[in-house]
């Protein structure tokens, strides 16, 4: 199969430029982008939220950006496996990566010898949609609400508490929790979700900081007790909830955003091509509508204000990953 960018792909896409949302209707009205199919590498397993939201851009964007889209997930060495595969992918338009921001800001400062170079190997494109997370205890926690938590923490000699995973932002925002407030916190990572409930039930973990979407429902349910979350505003599902912000504690404002990442070397038509198609879908009701489900809240950016917050991630969460002296020697 010829992996080179056709001329005619590349007209379309040129008279695009790099508007922002802006890539002519006309190009779009004479078919699809591309003239071949186009693969979205994907750094994790299928079945999740992050898997979900894949799937609908991927239907969403056949006939727009290309005659179909295949979703190809590549889970493994904590989502640097895809990641790699996209980096050595054609830069034609062809294959591009969908990964949250964890693997292009928080993972330069954790592993020492990380096979790819987020600034080198990879054009931003977009993000897609944002995510919070939530400091949460049991229904039958003392703390009836964060500050009560906090004044309970204190009183402790050690309280461990849980996250997705090690080198995740809910880890580093809980690493800047602790030193703000004083408290010792060890932290406990958890693949599995319902484990990590189960233990937070069992009084074995004092604490959970989860992504929100999971935690929703356990907090609706009455069974487990969500104390604030890390969005800049409330979440609309969760009035009930306070931010941080609003507690006193905006150093601990965080979101992840899922993004689109195109391999280095793309031309830059062909980036306002894909930015385009995937502007057009992100702004139908019924996307919106389904990433609010998910608890999935859409951002737009143009290439070039995505290239800056990762920019600025990376400025702010550097220094607090050196700080926590946290690295993996892989």
């Amino acid at each position: 199969m010829e992996r080179t960018t056709t001329r005619r792909a590349l007209l379309r896409a040129g008279a695009a430029g790099l508007s922002g949302l802006a890539v002519p209707h006309r190009a779009l009205a004479q078919g699809p982008l591309l003239d071949r199919p186009a693969r979205l590498i994907m750094n994790f397993s299928a079945g999740g939220v992050m898997d979900t939201v894949a799937r609908l851009y991927a239907e969403r964007l056949r006939g727009q950006y290309a005659p179909q889209v295949i979703v190809d997930n590549r889970p493994g060495g904590a989502a640097r496996i895809g990641v790699e595969l996209a980096k050595t992918a054609p830069a034609d338009g062809t294959t591009f990566l969908m990964t949250p921001e964890t693997m292009m800001v928080l993972y330069p400062f954790i592993y020492r010898s990380l096979r790819y170079d987020p600034q080198r190997d990879f054009v931003p494109v977009t993000g897609l949609s944002s995510f919070g997370f939530g400091w949460m205890v049991d229904a039958n926690h003392p703390a009836k609400d964060f500050h009560g938590f906090v004044e309970w923490a204190r009183r402790q000699t050690e309280i461990d508490y849980a996250t997705p995973a090690a080198g995740s932002t809910p880890h580093f925002v809980s690493v800047i929790m602790a030193q703000a407030l004083g408290l010792r916190l060890s932290h406990v990572p958890y693949r599995e979700m319902a484990m990590a409930f189960a233990d937070l039930n069992g009084g074995r973990i004092a604490a959970y900081m989860s992504v929100i979407g999971t935690a929703a429902e356990q907090h609706r349910s009455g069974r487990m007790r969500l104390l604030a979350v890390t969005m800049p505003q409330r979440v609309a599902t969760l009035p009930d909830v306070p931010t941080f912000a609003e507690l006193g504690f905006p150093q601990f404002t965080a979101d992840e955003w899922y993004g689109i990442f195109l391999p280095a070397g793309t031309p830059p038509p062909m980036v306002a091509g894909l930015h385009g198609a995937i502007a057009r879908v992100a702004a139908t009701p019924e996307m919106r509508a389904s990433l609010l489900r998910l608890e999935q809240y859409p951002v737009e950016t143009t290439p070039s204000q995505f290239a800056e917050r990762l920019r600025a991630e990376r400025a702010r969460w550097e220094p607090v990953v050196r700080s926590s002296g946290y690295e993996v020697a892989e």
